[in-house]
C-alpha cells in the first residue's frame, strides 16, 4: 500500500499503477474509490471490502473537508485517527490511500464552488445549507483527481449520495456510484464518526431513530401507506431526548415529501441527541 500527499504524486503514482496492472491483466484495469473524512470504522470498512471486491485497482482518499462544516459546527473537534485509519486500509489490501493538505484540495486564491440545486435543499439542506455546496465541490475535485470508475457510499447518507448522484449526471463524470448498505452497531443504531460524541445514556436515546425507522417500516409491511400515520407511529418511539429535526417519506430519487407510501420510497430521519446531529434513513420494501 503506498501513501501520497501530493497531488501531482498521487496522479503520477495512480496512472502508473493502473497502466501496470493493466499490462498483467492484458486489459484495462477497473478502478474503484472510497472517498472518507478518516476515523474509519466498520461502515467504510465494507465499502472498501465492497470495492476491492468489485474492482482491481482500490483508492481510499483521507480529508477532513472544511467546506462542508459550517460556522460553529465540529470541523475542529471531529476525530482524526490517521494512523489506525492507514492500518485498517493496509489490512483490507487497498493499493493507495491519498491524503491530501488543504493546499492541495483549496490552493491560495481559490474561488469555485459545485452548486447542486434543488436536490440539497429539503431535509438536511435546511438545518444545514451550506453542507452539500462543500460536500459536491470535493468530491468533484477528488472525482477528477482519482479518475475512478466506480465510487462507493454508504446509504446513511442518503441525501448526500443522490446530491453526488445528480451531480455526476449533470457534470457528464465517467463514473458509476455504488450505493452500500448502512452498517449498525449490536444496538441498531447506524455507524457514524460522531456517535463518539454521545454519553451513555445520549446513545441509549439515539437508539430509538432505529427503533423508529423500523416500526414505519413495520406498518407499511402490514399496509399502511398513509404517510401521516407511518410517520405519527414512528414519532411515538423516539425518547424524550431527541430533538427531531424532520421525519418524512419521500420519493427515492427526487427527496420530494409523498402523502403515500410505496415500495422504493425512503423514510429520513435527523435529530440532536444532546448537541449531535445524527442522521438516519430506511427503504421501504428493500431493506437498510
Amino acid at each position: 500500500m503506498e501513501v501520497i500527499t501530493d497531488l501531482q504524486e498521487f496522479r503520477k503514482r495512480r496512472r502508473e499503477l493502473g497502466d501496470e496492472l493493466g499490462r498483467r491483466l492484458e486489459y484495462r484495469p477497473t478502478v474503484g474509490f472510497v472517498p472518507t473524512m478518516g476515523n474509519l470504522h466498520e461502515g467504510h470498512l465494507s465499502l472498501i471490502r465492497r470495492m476491492q471486491q468489485e474492482c482491481d485497482l482500490g483508492l481510499v482518499s483521507i480529508y477532513v473537508n472544511p467546506m462542508q462544516f459550517a460556522p460553529g459546527e465540529d470541523l475542529a473537534e471531529y476525530p482524526r485517527t490517521l494512523e489506525d485509519d492507514l492500518d485498517k486500509c493496509e489490512v483490507e489490501g487497498v493499493d493507495l490511500v491519498f491524503v491530501p493538505r488543504d493546499e492541495a484540495i483549496y490552493p491560495p486564491g481559490y474561488q469555485t464552488k459545485v452548486e447542486v440545486s434543488r436536490v440539497t435543499q429539503p431535509w438536511e439542506g435546511v438545518h444545514r445549507p451550506t453542507h452539500f455546496a462543500g460536500v459536491a465541490t470535493v468530491v468533484a475535485k477528488l472525482f477528477n483527481m482519482a479518475e475512478p470508475d466506480r465510487a462507493y457510499f454508504g446509504q446513511k447518507d442518503y441525501q448526500q449520495l443522490r446530491v453526488i448522484e445528480r451531480m455526476v449526471k449533470d457534470l457528464d463524470f465517467p463514473v458509476e456510484l455504488v450505493m452500500c448498505p448502512t452498517v449498525r452497531d449490536d444496538d441498531g443504531l447506524a455507524l457514524s464518526s460522531r456517535n463518539q460524541y454521545l454519553s451513555a445514556d445520549e446513545r441509549e436515546a439515539a437508539c430509538s431513530l432505529c427503533r423508529c425507522l423500523r416500526a414505519m417500516e413495520e406498518g407499511f409491511n402490514a399496509g399502511v401507506i398513509a404517510a401521516e400515520e407511518l410517520t405519527a407511529k414512528g414519532r411515538s418511539l423516539l425518547a424524550p431526548e431527541v430533538e427531531l429535526q424532520y421525519l418524512a417519506v419521500v420519493d427515492g430519487v427526487s427527496l420530494a415529501e409523498k402523502a403515500e407510501a410505496s415500495v422504493g420510497d425512503v423514510v429520513l430521519i435527523a435529530a440532536k441527541v444532546g448537541g449531535t446531529h445524527l442522521i438516519d434513513n430506511l427503504i421501504l420494501g428493500g431493506g437498510g
